[in-house]
């Protein structure tokens, strides 16, 4: 059936009338009753077709509908009078507003004449219609006629688009028409007022064929129903399942006190605000007693309109509620508190601050609930609901519901104040482990980057650098398996491990060898029977100005990248090694030459591997953001780390450490074979003082004769030749090493009074700044440093 033009129809009399009264539509319906043809009508005033007095009160400016029996003036004199249904219908595509007045002209035949079945059809409590194949109104019952608010007698014979302008109503001819041809049902839901009523209702419109004997469609029944208990209860459980989704994403509070926020509007509240107590004001913890003034921090609000004017305070503003307060109130007793206008005491709850009082009533808002955020037995704070475009109040329902989201976005709170208070632990406990600064050294000028990981964890990677004897530098970097508080425990037993071990001047090798003893042994002081429940990574670095050579290991760990000062970077080949904790397996060294000017990038592998690339790519990115040439160290550890890690964050904690190595001049250094001869010494202590007086190092003679002679005599009375002396200095220290093929230690000790010798390394501890010894291939090496800048003070 195809649509009908309404200005066509006949069984309906429809004339359309402008704001200065003239008409300007008149339709053949409106001829049949009034006998006036379009053009003799059309552009008059519709006030000449009155043939007496409106009954009832004429339509207002403001006015959307009006009805009434109305006298009109037929065109041969005498006067009909009618009931009319007039709408006002808003202006439209730059179009003045009209009125457009209907009167059915054909009502149909009467309802059966059965007394029982037009009661019940009258009285049925759901509201119900019928419309003919031409979607004329035949009938509707009192409940019907209660919601449209016009008698079904009157508006018998009109369609459902006379009834109202709302496009609602055009809706529901377009599905009856659609019911028509198909001969099947269809539903319709929407929200309308009902007449007479302020709040809107949720409607089921069940729209389902009528037909004859032989299954023609001959009309539809409407039968409407009012669902919106059962909407709303449909809208609660939403909210709730939605609040269990997007409240909780992460582990930051601000962020999930927003979150509750977001849910809440506007499904609930037009206006909410969440404002949490100040752990800073209880030593990083909520109060375990709320007592007013309640001070608590704005920490997140949202509104239905843009900027959230209705908010008092900005996020991050401390305000203090008083006792009388909805908000310390509610924290006070752990209850809800409700207040509106309905109820009369929003303004006795708000008269401790005139300000909201204020905004109050410039918003025009009329109801609040105050809802404490309680998890685990602790009061977070409060999250306050706040309507002012919504009509209603809060109801009970509305309190079960405010009470239920919040208790999980109080649980999601606490949890995220839990995992930060546990990760502010964890980084204060690894920056107490990690390097504060890095030691300056002749041998190599380092800078150093690390980032704890986003979401993860505080981990155990770690890196240092360690000053050796001989101007020599250790570096390491390492990576403990795991997060959080053991795993930096554990890094930290690592890094004192490797400095004491560095101290005794293990070669590479034999320093992770002992290493791997160490975590082998945290794994089975755990208490944990899975192997290698303690595990780690690492890479072992020494570096000699002297003889610029380098040597390395690493246990498991990503290999260095080597950038050399005239070309590309490139992956040092170097034997990988078990990690940590293995056990029984062998590690291997490799040996470099390094140029003066050359860079050694040491990392952890949070540097390289993530979700988006593999290792190898991650590694070619490396290699490019360190081929810039010229950049201080700290310029290219900031571009290492934008160029692979933009966001600037990791999945993984990273530590990257730089050393760009320095060459010690061989002016600087002296050396001279000794004999094995005592009697040889003074000659030797001639030709120190001679090379100190070429390094114009006259303040150190004194001590440094005293220390070469108290060393060199010892490697000829207690060692093995062939001897051999070394003198090296920079700008602040001299250092005297004496080597032997012996491998026995020398070992300090306090001489009694009687004993002839045994002072002579007492001395030299008394003397210099430190002194030691160290094993090498060919047998040891006897050291001490002496301070120059003291000397020259």
């Amino acid at each position: 059936m195809s649509p009908v033009n309404p200005f066509d129809d006949a069984a309906t009399a429809r004339a359309v009338v402008d704001g200065s009264g003239t008409l300007r539509e008149w339709n053949e319906g409106a001829r049949l009753l009034l006998g006036h043809r379009a053009a003799e009508v059309v552009g008059r005033p519709a006030a000449d077709l009155l043939a007496g007095d409106l009954d009832g009160t004429p339509p207002g400016h403001d006015d959307e509908q009006w009805s009434g029996t109305v006298d009109l003036r037929h065109r041969d004199g005498h006067t009909v009078s009618v009931w009319v249904l007039a709408h006002r219908r808003p202006e439209q595509d730059g179009a003045p507003a009209t009125w457009l007045a209907v009167t059915p002209l054909d009502r149909g035949p009467e309802p059966e004449d059965d007394p029982l079945v037009r009661a019940a059809l009258a009285q049925a409590p759901c509201a119900m219609m019928i419309f003919d194949d031409r979607l004329l109104l035949r009938g509707a019952n009192d409940a019907m006629a209660r919601l449209l608010g016009f008698p079904s007698d009157r508006v018998r014979g009109l369609r459902a688009t006379d009834f109202s302008v709302r496009p609602q109503d055009a809706e529901l001819e377009r599905r009856m028409r659609r019911v028509l041809a198909s001969g099947h049902r269809h539903d319709l839901q929407t929200h309308l007022k009902a007449k007479g009523e302020g709040l809107a209702h949720a409607w089921n419109a069940r729209i389902a064929p009528l037909t004859d004997a032989d299954g023609r469609v001959r009309g539809v029944c409407v039968s409407v129903h009012d669902f919106t208990e059962q909407h709303r209860a449909r809208e609660r459980l939403q909210l709730v399942n939605e609040a269990s989704v997007r409240i909780g994403t992460t582990l930051d509070v601000t962020r999930t006190a927003q979150e509750l926020a977001d849910v809440c509007v506007p499904p609930l509240a037009d206006f909410v605000s969440v404002d949490l107590l100040d752990p800073r004001e209880h030593g990083g913890e909520p109060a375990t007693v709320v007592e007013p003034p309640v001070g608590l921090r704005r920490t997140a609000h949202r509104s239905v309109t843009a900027d959230c004017p209705q908010a008092v305070a900005a996020t991050g503003e401390l305000d203090v509620y008083p006792a009388g307060s909805p908000q310390a109130e509610c924290l006070l007793s752990g209850q809800v508190i409700v207040a509106a206008e309905a109820y009369g005491d929003l303004e006795r709850w708000l008269q401790w601050d005139p300000a909201r009082l204020r905004r109050v009533k410039e918003y025009g808002i009329h109801s609040t609930m105050s809802v404490p955020l309680q998890a685990r037995g602790t009061t977070l704070g409060v999250a306050v609901f706040t309507r002012f475009r919504r009509p209603d109040p809060f109801t009970h329902d509305d309190v079960l519901l405010a009470e239920e989201v919040s208790a999980r976005a109080a649980v999601c709170i606490d949890n995220a104040r839990r995992y930060s208070r546990e990760r502010e632990a964890t980084l204060t406990l690894q920056r107490s482990l990690l390097p504060r600064w890095l030691p300056p050294t002749a041998a190599v000028q380092a800078a150093s980057r690390y980032l704890p990981a986003a979401r993860s964890g505080v981990g155990g990677d770690w890196f240092d650098v360690i000053p050796l004897s001989g101007m020599r530098v250790a570096m390491v970097v390492g990576d403990v398996v795991g997060h959080g508080i053991p795993a930096s425990a554990t890094m930290g037993r690592l890094r004192t491990a490797v400095r004491t071990l560095a101290d005794i001047d293990l070669t590479p090798e034999e320093l992770l060898t002992h290493l791997d003893d160490l975590v082998v042994r945290l794994s089975e002081e755990s208490g944990d029977d899975r192997a290698g429940e303690v595990g780690a990574t690492c890479l072992y670095v020494v570096y000699d100005p002297v003889s610029r050579h380098c040597s390395m290991a690493r246990a498991g760990h990503p290999a260095p990248v080597l950038v050399p000062p005239d070309g590309p970077p490139v992956q040092v080949e170097l034997p990988s090694g078990p990690p940590l904790g293995v056990g029984g397996l062998p590690f291997e060294s490799a040996e470099l030459e390094l140029r003066e000017g050359s860079v050694l990038a040491l990392y952890t592998d949070g540097l390289v591997e993530s979700r988006e690339r593999d290792t190898d790519a991650g590694q070619a990115l490396l290699r490019e953001a360190l081929a810039a040439p010229g950049d201080s160290l700290d310029t290219a550890c900031d571009r290492v780390l934008h160029r692979l890690l933009p966001s600037g964050s990791s999945a993984d904690d990273v530590a990257l450490l730089l050393a760009r190595t320095r060459g010690l001049p061989a002016g600087q250094v002296a050396t001279w074979d000794i004999p094995a001869d005592p009697a040889l010494v003074a000659p030797v202590r001639k030709q120190v003082l001679e090379q100190l007086s070429d390094w114009n190092l006259l303040e150190a003679t004194f001590t440094a004769e005293l220390v070469v002679s108290e060393l060199v005599t010892n490697a000829i009375r207690y060692g093995s030749p062939p001897i051999r002396l070394r003198l090296i200095h920079d700008t602040a220290t001299l250092i005297c090493e004496v080597s032997d093929t012996s491998h026995t230690a020398p070992h300090l000790r306090r001489a009694r009074t009687w004993d002839e010798g045994g002072r002579g390394l007492l001395l030299v501890a008394q003397l210099t700044q430190r002194w030691g010894s160290r094993h090498t291939a060919e047998g040891k090496t006897i050291w001490a440093e002496l301070g120059l800048l003291d000397d020259e003070e």
